[in-house]
């Protein structure tokens, strides 16, 4: 971290752009509030629900802050500069698919175990100070991204501190406004940024903390509605066919992964978008998903389709090139009508 500090100039803002998870939102805290409390000017920004950092829109959202220095963290690593010619730090535990040019990375892909992006952001941010009263954020990204976090004395130490149950507590609030119809990760950012541990997330009365949990009830709602699709099979793949405006379909996937244990599960939901079909892939078989995905990589998809893990992957294509995607997979009939 120190060599892309020594690139970011003090004339503008340090933007940390970030995912919407809590893996995502966590990283983006820990790098924030380090950043501030040195004396650097930080502001963060999130890609929401069907965004993507190399887009024009999120170009002119970044650019429109005139950042002297930009912090991409937990969105993939790509060749393509997200910002061109602006000093950058890439931040990131997926599957790269490109060497960013002109930047900084920081990976922790490979590694084994491998450490979540909130984790890398803290252990990158102690090239500004020791962060321990910022360890929490990271242990949210663990336990948000890997359930256990094993292999990993950081989340232990947090969890002797802030306590096991509340550290879990507030990863799913956090988790739960990206899943929501709105998709407003607002609240749950907002909290982090400010707040000095896990508590004030899981027992506050806030606008924004209510607000988490209204969100969670309402993911709740649309998961009982998800679990009720049946799986159609053929070879090696299930297909759970989803309808909602929630994002369940990652979460009805790995509920299914542990079921069909030897089968690629797909979880594909064509209400959480209009005209797109969003879907996620999980697999208890040890296959490569990634692998699979490219293997059967449809015409028309985009840099939204196969990134991710190779046991933790999926997409979003539009509804002509999904037909033509799951078709090749031979299940015409889960096609989709515009």
């Amino acid at each position: 971290m120190t060599d892309a500090l020594a690139a970011f100039g003090r004339d503008g803002p340090i933007v940390v752009l970030s995912h919407f998870d809590a893996d995502g939102l966590s990283a983006a805290a820990v790098l924030v509030r380090a950043l501030r409390q040195a004396g650097w000017n930080s502001e963060p920004l999130v890609i929401g629900k069907t965004g993507s950092p190399w887009e024009v829109e999120t170009r002119d959202r970044i650019a429109a802050l005139k950042p002297a220095g930009l912090i991409v963290a937990d969105l993939g690593t790509r060749s393509e500069p997200v910002l061109p010619g602006c000093p950058t730090l890439v931040v990131d535990h997926h599957d790269p698919t490109g060497e960013p040019q002109d930047a900084v990375t920081i990976s922790g892909n490979g590694l084994d175990p491998e450490p979540t992006t909130a984790l890398l952001a803290w252990w990158a941010a102690h090239a500004l100070a020791e962060q321990p009263d910022l360890l929490w954020l990271a242990a949210i990204g663990l336990i948000g991204d890997m359930a256990d976090g094993l292999g990993f004395p950081e989340l232990e130490e947090a969890q002797a501190r802030w306590g096991k149950t509340t550290l879990r507590d507030a990863t799913s609030l956090i988790n739960a406004p990206r899943r929501t119809a709105l998709a407003d990760a607002g609240p749950a950012l907002r909290l982090l940024l400010t707040v000095d541990g896990p508590k004030r997330i899981t027992k506050g009365d806030d606008a924004d903390a209510l607000a988490l949990h209204a969100a969670k009830a309402e993911v709740r709602a649309a998961m009982d509605e998800g679990k009720r699709a049946a799986p159609l099979v053929m070879g090696d793949v299930a297909l759970i066919g989803l309808n909602s405006p929630c994002q369940i379909h990652p979460l009805v996937a790995q509920q299914w992964r542990g079921r069909l244990k030897d089968k690629i599960v797909i979880a594909a939901n064509r209400g959480y978008r209009p005209g797109w079909v969003h879907f996620a892939a999980r697999s208890a078989s040890g296959r490569d998903l990634i692998s699979f995905l490219a293997e059967h990589r449809p015409d028309g998809a985009d840099g939204r389709y196969g990134n991710g893990h190779a046991q933790a992957t999926g997409g979003a294509l539009p509804i002509a090139v999904w037909n033509a995607f799951i078709a090749d997979l031979g299940l015409p009939q889960a096609q989709v009508k515009a």
